[in-house]
């Protein structure tokens, strides 16, 4: 049974480790160099129980999620490895697919990391600006985190928070263009009780809620100008006055702020003060949009998908080569922002297992009737070129493996290869 798995599972295009025995699990998954997406375990192994093998692997700082092979008896106790933890539990026999179907679900239970280890994505752009970021963590200076609305400025800046050693302080977030300008000074500093009409009690600012995390401003270029001399004030004395009151109040947050603006012009062009903006910029990042870092797209699809499916219990299993290939062919003029609800908007609607490219792209079907057909074997060879792309990606470029995961002879694959010009990405084969 454990050898037919292993076979199929290989064919749907994963790589599988496999112990027969608990206690070489235990000691092998810890000795892996790269992180498991599952665990695949029988609850009654041949020298320990699955529970014990559980156990074990709990402890390790990132445990993998474990789905239980279990017989019909077993089921009690299936359910109380679920109350302590483990993802899910199947029981002998299972159909293959229901099997498949609970595998997708219990990966996507888990938050999508890139096989590089970088957060925020998979293309060199964002490797830099992720790099850029960690070096900031180290730091208490202010950042300025510019990019096109909706490119992920905001992300950036948590991803900058939860990798500095302020992680475990509030973050707390504030968008400038959102707040009314007569308001906004009140939610950032604060108010004293009857600083004016209808401040019946004494209100903590974002500011002073803060402490020593990080006061994140976004769309910074929105703040007014009386109150950014109130912001530059205090960057340059570390302290503020709630509205109508007397005492300094110290301040020992960081700030991050973000825009979609062009500041550095000055106050002439933009309304923002120049001063302000040499203070805020000192440490500078820009997230390029996602029209400029294609790599990105179906990364962020897929970790898009996993969110959405965990909230919805949705039974997906993934997308479609046609709507991968639609999704890199859009423009995306709302950026990340874009990516994320077209997505959740596919997996609220679709009827199928499959996201498809109308799915994504609803309002492109009252385009198909009067648009010219793309010839049906460009769009096939499309779909191929990029699932070969991806078995490359996934093998290292071994075509021998890559030719298994696609199901094809080793010779088919190089011929297409060939075609494709994708020839000089194989490596060495094993």
């Amino acid at each position: 049974m454990g050898g037919s798995l292993v076979q199929r599972l290989e064919l749907e295009g994963w790589h599988v480790d496999w112990w027969q025995s608990g206690r070489d699990a235990i000691t092998g998954i810890p000795a892996l160099e790269h992180p498991l997406d599952l665990v695949i375990c029988d609850i009654c192994l041949p020298d320990v129980s699955g529970e014990e093998v559980f156990g074990e692997l709990a402890k390790l700082p990132e445990s993998p999620p474990f789905i239980f092979v279990t017989g019909f008896g077993e089921i009690d106790q299936a359910v109380r490895l679920m109350r302590s933890g483990a993802a899910d539990f199947v029981t002998k026999p299972f159909s293959m697919e229901e099997f498949l179907d609970r595998i997708e679900t219990g990966c996507r239970r888990r938050s999508a990391i890139p096989r590089s280890g970088y957060m925020l994505g998979e293309s060199p752009a964002m490797h830099r600006t992720e790099d850029l970021l960690r070096r900031f963590a180290g730091h208490d200076l202010p950042v300025l985190i510019t990019g096109e609305t909706g490119a992920g400025k905001e992300v950036a800046a948590r991803f900058l928070h939860q990798v500095s050693a302020r992680g475990s302080d509030p973050f707390m977030a504030v968008n400038c263009a959102a707040i009314p300008a007569e308001l906004l000074e009140s939610e950032i500093f604060g108010h004293e009780k009857g600083a004016f009409t209808g401040a019946h009690q004494r209100h903590l600012g974002y500011a002073e809620r803060a402490g020593k995390g990080i006061l994140f401003l976004d769309e910074i270029g929105d703040m007014p100008l009386p109150l950014q001399a109130k912001l530059l004030r205090l960057i340059e004395e570390g302290s503020f006055h709630r509205v109508g009151g007397e005492n300094a109040i110290p301040f020992r947050a960081r700030i991050v702020a973000a825009t979609h603006r062009e500041l550095a012009k000055g106050s002439a062009s933009t309304g923002f003060r120049e001063d302000l903006y040499f203070r805020l910029a000192v440490l500078p990042a820009d997230i390029p949009p996602l029209r400029e870092r294609p790599e990105d797209i179906v990364f962020l699809m897929e970790r898009f998908l996993a969110d959405a499916v965990a909230r919805s219990n949705a039974r997906i299993r993934g997308y479609s080569a046609l709507a991968e290939e639609a999704a890199l062919a859009h423009r995306w003029p709302g950026n990340v922002r874009e990516l994320r609800n077209r997505v959740e908007r596919a997996v609220a609607l679709t009827a199928s297992e499959w996201i498809m490219p109308g799915d994504l792209f609803p309002e492109q079907a009252s385009q198909v009737q009067g648009a010219a057909f793309v010839p049906l074997a460009e769009v096939r060879e499309a779909a191929e070129r990029r699932q070969i792309e991806r078995a490359l990606e996934q093998t290292g470029g071994q075509i021998g493996k890559a030719a298994s995961l696609l199901d094809i002879s080793r010779t088919t694959l190089w011929e297409k290869m060939t075609r494709f010009g994708l020839a000089e990405r194989s490596g060495s084969d094993s």
